[in-house]
């Protein structure tokens, strides 16, 4: 049982870690490279999207981690998910904190009502997101090595 908890434990934080860095260095360049006010739309509508499931999938694999750290507590490589787990925990709060605002503001623009800063803003969110994807990849990774 702890090892189909460990399987889909690496596999749910896995794939969020690969859809979270596809985000910066895939998508983001590609919908700013749209011509005129497709970008804008395309990542608002991004913002709308990943805002309502990437908080499920963040607390999700928070969980499952927790899971997986009480049930192998006195065994070797439990430090390992706890850190993972922490780090996932620093993820949350930077998101709330950081993140989720300029997500919210992003969302409910348009073309006509977007601010006159609102480049500056993206750039900020991706900044951010960037340390983001640092903190997951790193948890992610602590998770593997705590299988070995």
């Amino acid at each position: 049982m702890l090892n189909a908890l460990q399987v889909v434990t690496i596999v749910i934080v896995g794939v969020m870690v690969g859809v979270e860095f596809s985000v910066p260095v895939f998508s983001n360049p590609i919908l700013n490279a749209l011509p005129g006010d497709n970008g804008l739309r395309a990542r608002t509508h991004g913002a709308r999207v990943g805002g309502a499931v990437m908080p499920f999938w963040y607390i999700t694999s928070l969980v499952l981690v927790g899971i997986w750290a009480g049930a192998e507590w006195h065994h070797d490589g439990t430090g390992l998910v706890v850190t993972a787990g922490a780090l996932l925990i620093v993820s949350v709060l930077l998101s709330v904190l950081v993140l989720v605002p300029i997500n919210n503001r992003v969302k409910a623009w348009t073309t006509d009502s977007r601010p006159a800063d609102w480049t500056e803003q993206l750039r900020r969110w991706d900044r951010w997101h960037y340390l983001r994807v640092a903190v997951i990849v790193a948890a992610f990774t602590f998770l593997a090595a705590a299988l070995v």
